[in-house]
């Protein structure tokens, strides 16, 4: 059995104020172990996360939620029964697409608040519990995902980040409560992707079938937060333009409880598409990466989601559109990582800014200071909700 990993620490601190949380944004130590063991034709994985974050005053484990002192993020069984079949059952860490932390097909759960408190971007992916079976087959490759009980995103609910909560910024002092399908084999969710390289260009078809990964209903009755229906169907595609790397793609997300956009406490359909290009620029400079990407969510049936918008709430565009803008230089024989992730919204005016600067000491040990920096005009926006939450950060790793 091989058994790697790494341990670590990382403190971080807002740079405002915010009466709703504390100033620590994040202090933790954490011990991942990740294990491996090959028998017979069998491939078992186990990644696991030993953490004290001193800045949470919740220690109960939560696997779902990432909570407390134990994060299992893989426990899965890998077999392959045929040349052209491969299956793996259990927890594992999914994505597909072609976005750079930007998701359209990727309905596969992320958590939110790890992104944005500070850890390591390997942390905005959170595990599902699915059973994964491709197929490998001259026509096209095959991917299907079976989640039999839904697995929402990791999202923001006030207990470390403040956010918009319909009237005004809230944080510990009003927490999202929220009514998950829960349900084994009932409230389940179906992935599907066909892939084909055709003359160098990655072409690939998805579908999703489950429920909207972060709350996108609210229960009147209760006032309890809600993940209505979803299915999505969408498309991409990524190979070599000029010197770089381009890619598109584009999803219709269906709204099932909402076909029609006059449910006004259920988010509309919408239709999301990008565009990405990245290039390395050695006439700039050596080992110099730049990277941009437009995004747009096109709201659908917007006449009829103004006409039914309850009295007082802030309305939505009908297009979000978002820009975002990558630079990476590394040096000293690459030791040296400088990077910088921009995300802008013009249209809700609003910006996200990610610094980074990651140096390795020696082959095991690392050094790592960076930021998230939001600022935005309004404070109902994606962005702009989250300005008392701009924080700085320092981490050290070992790896073993």
């Amino acid at each position: 059995m091989d058994i790697t990993g790494f341990w670590e620490v990382r403190s971080g601190y807002r740079l405002r104020n915010d009466k709703y949380e504390k100033d620590a944004s994040i202090g933790e130590t954490r011990l991942q172990l990740e294990m491996q063991k090959i028998w017979e034709a069998f491939t078992f994985e186990v990644t696991t996360d030993l953490y004290y974050d001193w800045v949470s005053e919740n220690h109960s484990v939560d696997l779902e939620r990432g909570e407390g002192f134990l994060d299992l993020r893989e426990a899965s069984v890998a077999y392959s029964p045929f040349e052209f079949m491969d299956l793996k059952l259990g927890r594992q860490i999914l994505t597909w697409g072609t976005g750079d932390l930007l998701f359209i097909n990727d309905l596969f759960p992320k958590d939110w608040q790890s992104f944005f408190i500070g850890r390591d971007t390997e942390y905005l992916k959170a595990p599902s519990d699915a059973l994964k079976v491709s197929f490998f087959t001259d026509l096209a490759n095959v991917d299907v995902v079976y989640t039999p009980r839904f697995d929402s995103d990791r999202f923001i609910t006030g207990d470390r980040i403040s956010y918009w909560n319909g009237s005004r910024i809230a944080g510990a002092d009003s927490i999202v409560r929220s009514d998950k399908p829960d349900d084994w084999f009932d409230d389940d969710e179906w992935a599907l992707r066909l892939s084909k390289n055709v003359a160098g260009c990655e072409l690939a078809a998805y579908g999703y079938w489950g429920y909207w990964k972060s709350p996108a209903g609210m229960d009147t009755s209760t006032f309890k937060y809600t993940f209505p229906e979803l299915n999505v169907y969408g498309a991409s595609a990524r190979g070599q333009v000029g010197k770089g790397i381009g890619n598109i793609e584009m999803g219709y997300y269906d709204s099932r409880d909402d076909q029609f956009g006059d449910e006004p406490y259920i988010d509309n359909s919408q239709i999301r598409y990008l565009i990405g290009y990245e290039q390395d620029l050695p006439k700039i400079a050596p080992d110099f990466t730049v990277g941009l990407q437009y995004y747009v969510e096109q709201m659908l049936h917007y006449g009829d989601y103004r006409r039914t918008l309850p009295t007082g709430n802030k309305a939505d565009e009908e297009y979000r559109h978002l820009l975002t803008f990558r630079i990476t230089k590394l040096y000293w024989n690459q030791n040296l990582r400088c990077s910088l992730f921009t995300y802008f919204s013009p249209s809700d005016k609003d910006v996200y800014m990610r610094p980074n600067i990651n140096y390795k000491v020696t082959d095991n040990l690392a050094v790592e200071v960076g930021a998230n920096v939001f600022w935005g005009d309004y404070p109902h926006t994606f962005f702009g909700q989250f300005q008392n939450n701009t924080n700085v950060y320092v981490g050290l790793r070992y790896s073993f």
